[in-house]
């Protein structure tokens, strides 16, 4: 009885060993089926060996500071070796503590949240995903949610884990990782860029509070936004803390500590020097577009150190800014933004919809409350932070008679309730504001360094956010007078003196058959006789550059204006002498600048360097040579020395010659106001026809400026407007504020130039002629001429110079339109 009882147990036994084993089979064979049906077409993980991410580049001024930055993801690569151990563990506890021990996948976890999301039938997802399988989703999966995406997932992540080292997919995880959106249009991926984004530091400067805060958000950002889901992100932060300690990370006093901390999110604000850079900012984006493409600049990571000066390039908006409204103002008010209705509406809410620009700080937008007693009182858009959170609401101020000055009209005419101004504070007058409007006329102003091309200070237009079309580099305007040192320069390069001697009287080009002569003017409508080179630059003269022009020959002139970069292929017509041509700002600078460099080509440039994301250096603007700069050590004798390279476009003299002329211009000419500054400098004043452009071009020894200003759709700026009374304002101030801590220092004086006392009059060696005189330049075996008393002589009415086979020019300079 007792062998059958266990005949049967072991024959039982046997069944269920048997019918386990067949199950077992069973059960391996479909596990390798599976295996084999979602692995056939698995992507290939070990693509990401190479993977590069796309990183955002990033645009800096020349003192380091951040002025740009582009990206369709904002991430910032950061290799693990410089992850500090508190973010690692902080990311490690919130997201998958046994990353450093489980082989790619957590079996256990992974059932718990299959039995889970089960019993609540979907409508409880439960995850439990390793960082393992989050780096195989988000770069080789996708984000489809089904089991069999997860089964994938996870093979991946076994292979991965067979392939890479745990530092590696650690790096790709904490550089991968969406963390949330804080500012609109801000994607943040990485670590490095929420950082930044979040508390405006870099992750070695992170707490442990603001770590965990961070290691939080990959479960669902917007769950735990700082602003919009402030408890629930406190919440979250404190559990990362919690688990930190106990994962041994930090200490029990360190997290308790921590979690009493306010959660102090305080998103990086936009630099100053990006709101005053736009259109500089703008020109290096194009520029590094042009060279590398879209896709580089958005996803290449590299690192550009611009040419931008901030402090210059403040000056240089505030000239151009007060210029504008300087010449905007004196035309008189011209009306409210806008109006709104505030019957039944909060004001605040209504005046939030208006769009406001930017970049005009310290100018606001407000709306007139009430009028009454003299005086509006007015409600201020509210000040916002780069996230959009605003630091101050409801604020109210008043618009007094002080603020209506410049209107000439008292406040009640000026303006009425719901009118919708920009206004800026007075100062030293708490809240009292100036009433202020947009201008409707435009211009540029560049600063560049004239021995290297490079742009200290760029300013396209009033504002950016108004305008991007940047009048410094794409607007194609008629220089005027600002183009007849080109003239004079090509005349002295090629035999004349400053003291060589031109007629200033009338001069009629013959244009042939049933075309009406053409006959120029000078400004003032008169003729002053046979003059000097000098006194036809210092007074603009544009009869006497127009014959300059026609005894020197059109198409030297036009070689020499492409020598200068100021125009491509000139025609050579006469009208073009008075700058009838098209050109920019950006070309006109450069050119002058290679009067005071001593004549050397220089290409203006808005970059110095670019580094790509590994931080080799890919482009330097200076290309000059040093044979010995890269000396281990110095051995007593000379210091190395720049190779120099450059093409020299005119002779170094001649350089002189017209920078000392052009500082004539300053001193006695067009632009007396520019002595002002009480520092050497030279420039040359531009009137178009009619007055649609008035130019100012100068420099001092070290720093070359060009001024425009015009309206977008040429008009004139009015009949008796001059480039001395607005262009050459500006660049006074810009100048003012610029050197104002710069000793004085004379202009260079190349070795070969002779300094002769002359008349200035006459040009001839002073004598005893009487008038007063002034130190001309000549070169070697040029001399001014003697003083012979002159016979009297009447100018001619009209001198014909027959030229029927050159066309006039459409658009070309007309009677008396240049100074």
């Amino acid at each position: 009885m007792e062998y059958l009882r266990m005949r049967f147990v072991l024959r039982f036994f046997g069944f269920l060993f048997s019918v386990g084993a067949i199950f077992f089979l069973i059960g391996a064979v479909g596990l390798a089926y599976g295996f084999w049906f979602y692995s056939k077409d698995l992507p290939d993980h070990a693509q990401l060996a190479n993977y590069e991410p796309p990183v955002m580049t990033r645009i800096h001024a020349s003192d380091g500071s951040l002025i740009a930055e582009y990206a369709r993801e904002r991430r910032l690569y950061v290799p693990i070796d410089s992850v500090p151990k508190l973010v690692i563990g902080a990311f490690l506890s919130a997201e998958d503590k046994n990353f450093y021990k489980h082989p790619g996948i957590d079996p256990e976890g992974l059932m718990r949240a299959i039995v889970i999301n089960l019993r609540s039938g979907g409508a409880r997802e439960q995850g439990a995903s390793t960082i393992t399988q989050q780096v195989a989703k988000n770069f080789l999966v996708g984000n489809e949610r089904s089991y069999e995406r997860k089964i994938r997932e996870a093979l991946i992540a076994l292979r991965m884990e067979s392939t890479f080292s745990k530092d590696k997919i650690l790096e790709l995880y904490l550089n991968e990782i969406f963390l949330g959106t804080l500012t609109p249009g801000r994607n943040l991926h990485g670590i490095a860029a929420a950082a930044l984004d979040y508390f405006g530091k870099s992750i070695h400067e992170l707490s442990i509070a603001e770590a965990a805060y961070i290691a939080a958000l990959p479960k669902g950002p917007n769950n735990y936004h700082p602003f919009r889901q402030r408890k629930a992100a406190i919440e979250r932060r404190n559990w990362v803390i919690e688990r930190m300690a106990v994962n041994g990370y930090i200490s029990k006093e360190a997290a308790d500590e921590a979690q009493k901390e306010p959660l102090n999110v305080k998103p990086r604000n936009v630099s100053p020097n990006s709101i005053a850079s736009g259109y500089f900012a703008e020109g290096v984006r194009r520029d590094i577009a042009e060279r590398y493409g879209e896709e580089t600049l958005y996803e290449g990571g590299l690192l550009i150190r611009s040419t931008l000066d901030p402090k210059m390039q403040a000056m240089a908006r505030k000239s151009l800014v007060d210029g504008l409204v300087r010449f905007d103002e004196a035309r008189g008010w011209r009306g409210a933004q806008q109006k709104i209705d505030l019957a039944g509406r909060e004001w605040g809410l209504a005046l939030s919809e208006v769009p406001v620009l930017g970049d005009v700080q310290p100018w606001r937008l407000a709306v007139v409350l009430e009028v009454a007693r003299g005086q509006a009182k007015i409600g201020l858009q509210p000040r916002r932070e780069a996230s959009g959170q605003v630091v101050k609401d409801r604020e109210t101020g008043a618009i007094t008679a002080d603020g209506v000055k410049w209107t000439r009209r008292p406040v009640e005419r000026a303006v009425s309730v719901g009118d919708v101004v920009y206004v800026e504070p007075l100062a030293d007058k708490d809240g009292q504001f100036r009433l202020r409007q947009m201008p409707e006329i435009s211009g540029a102003i560049v600063a560049m360094d004239p021995n290297t091309g490079r742009v200290h200070a760029m300013v396209g237009g009033f504002s950016y956010d108004q305008s991007e079309f940047n009048r410094a580099i794409q607007a194609m305007r008629q220089p005027g007078s600002s183009f007849k040192p080109i003239v004079y320069a090509t005349a002295l390069d090629n035999g004349y003196t400053p003291s060589s001697q031109v007629l200033d009287g009338p001069f009629v080009l013959d244009m042939g058959p049933g075309q009406e002569a053409w006959a120029p003017k000078n400004y003032d409508g008169k003729s002053t006789g046979v003059r000097t080179l000098r006194y036809g630059i210092e007074h603009s003269k544009n009869l006497m550059t127009v014959r300059l022009a026609n005894e020197v020959g059109m198409p030297v002139i036009s070689e020499y204006s492409r020598r200068f970069g100021v125009y491509d292929d000139m025609l050579p017509l006469l009208s073009m002498s008075l700058g009838a041509g098209e050109t920019t700002v950006m070309r006109m600078t450069a050119a002058y600048s290679m009067f005071v460099n001593g004549g050397r080509r220089i290409k203006p440039t808005l970059i110095d360097q670019i580094q790509d994301r590994n931080g080799r250096t890919i482009y330097r603007h200076d290309d000059r040579k040093c044979a010995n700069c890269n000396a281990e050590k110095w051995d007593g004798g000379a210091a190395p020395k720049l190779t120099e390279n450059r093409e020299q476009v005119i002779d170094p003299l001649t350089a002189y010659q017209i920078t000392s002329i052009l500082e004539g211009v300053v001193q006695r000419g067009t632009a007396q106001t520019v002595k002002a500054v009480g520092k050497p400098l030279a420039g040359k004043t531009g009137t178009t026809n009619d007055a649609k452009d008035v130019w100012f071009v100068g420099f001092s020894p070290d720093l070359a400026v060009g001024v425009f200003l015009g309206y977008d759709q040429p008009k004139s700026l009015g009949n008796a407007a001059t480039a001395g009374q607005y262009a050459a304002p500006v660049f006074r101030d810009f100048m003012q504020m610029a050197l104002k801590d710069k000793p004085a220092t004379p202009f260079r004086v190349p070795a070969g130039i002779k300094l002769i006392r002359v008349n200035a009059s006459t040009g001839t060696r002073a004598g005893g002629e009487g008038g007063g005189t002034i130190l001309e330049a000549f070169k070697p075996g040029q001399s001014p001429p003697e003083f012979v008393p002159p016979e009297p002589e009447e100018i001619p009415q009209a001198e014909y110079q027959g030229n029927p086979a050159a066309p006039r020019q459409a658009g070309g300079v007309g009677p008396g339109g240049l100074y």
